[in-house]
C-alpha cells in the first residue's frame, strides 16, 4: 500500500517525519534510482527507497539503550533555547530513538533510550511505580532534616510515599545518601531535600527497576543486553 514517504522513513525508524521532509527536499531520498520530491508516495514493500544511498531496513527493529547522562543536558529531543539534548549523545546509535521517562539538566546518570513507543508507555506510566534509586549530595543536612526526609511528603497537592533512605556519610552539614522513589514527581527529589532545608549539590541515577548503571562512562551509552530487556 503506498504511503507518503516522509511516514515510511519514520515508520522505519530512520528519522521524524518533519526530518524525513527535510531529508526529501535536499533530494537524499530516492524510489526505485529516482530523486523523490515532497509529496511523493510509495510502496515499502514493493519499490526500493534509499535514503542518502542506503537502503530502509526491512523492517523497524527495536533497540534498548542505556545513557550515562552527563549534566546540563536536557532530555527533550530539542530545545528551543539551543541547549545540548541527551539525544545528541546517542545519535551514533543507528536508530532514532527517544528517551523513556526524564532527568532534569542539573541531574545526571542512567537515562534509558528506545523506539519502542508501547515498552515506553509502560515503563513512565504512574501504575507500575518503577523504583528508581538515586545517589545524593546535599549541603544543610541535618539528623532532623533528614528524618523529616523519611516521611510521607505532599507535593503538588499529591502525598508522596515515603522513600527508602541509606546513609552514606556526613561531614559538618554535607551530606551523601541513597534515595530510592517510586513515584516520578518533576524534580522531586530536590524538592523533598528543600522541604528537608537541604540543598542538593548532586544528584545521579543509579538504579531503575532492575537496571544499574554500573561503571558505564559519563556521556557514554551501550546497548541493553537481552536478559536486562527481558528484565523491564
Amino acid at each position: 500500500m503506498k504511503q507518503r514517504l516522509q511516514k515510511i522513513l519514520s515508520d522505519r525508524g530512520v528519522t521524524s517525519r518533519r526530518k524525513g521532509e527535510a531529508l526529501i527536499g535536499q533530494g537524499k531520498v530516492t524510489v526505485n534510482g529516482q530523486i523523490a520530491a515532497l509529496g511523493d508516495s510509495a510502496d515499502p514493500e514493493i519499490d526500493t527507497i534509499c535514503v542518502e544511498g542506503k537502503p530502509l531496513p526491512s523492517t523497524r527493529e527495536y533497540i534498548y539503550l542505556m545513557l550515562n547522562k552527563p549534566r546540563g543536558y536536557v532530555t527533550t529531543l530539542s530545545d528551543e533555547k539551543g541547549r545540548p539534548t541527551a539525544a545528541s549523545l546517542v545519535s551514533d546509535c543507528g536508530r532514532r530513538v527517544y528517551p523513556v521517562g526524564r532527568l532534569d539538566m542539573d541531574s545526571e546518570g542512567l537515562l534509558l533510550f528506545t523506539n519502542d513507543g508501547a515498552f515506553a508507555n509502560r515503563a513512565m506510566h504512574p501504575s507500575h511505580e518503577i523504583n528508581k534509586t538515586y545517589l545524593v549530595e546535599v549541603r544543610g543536612y541535618g539528623p532532623e532534616g533528614f528524618q523529616l526526609l523519611q516521611k510521607p511528603m505532599t507535593l503538588d497537592g499529591y502525598r508522596i510515599k515515603p522513600p527508602k533512605l541509606r546513609l552514606l556519610w556526613t561531614k559538618d552539614d554535607s551530606a551523601r545518601f541513597e534515595i530510592t522513589i517510586h513515584e516520578g514527581r518533576n524534580r522531586q527529589i530536590r524538592r523533598m531535600c528543600a522541604l528537608a532545608g537541604m540543598r542538593v549539590t548532586m544528584l545521579r541515577r543509579i538504579r531503575e527497576g532492575e537496571l544499574e548503571l554500573g561503571n558505564l562512562p559519563v556521556g557514554k551509552w551501550r546497548f541493553l543486553t537481552a536478559s536486562e530487556i527481558e528484565k523491564i
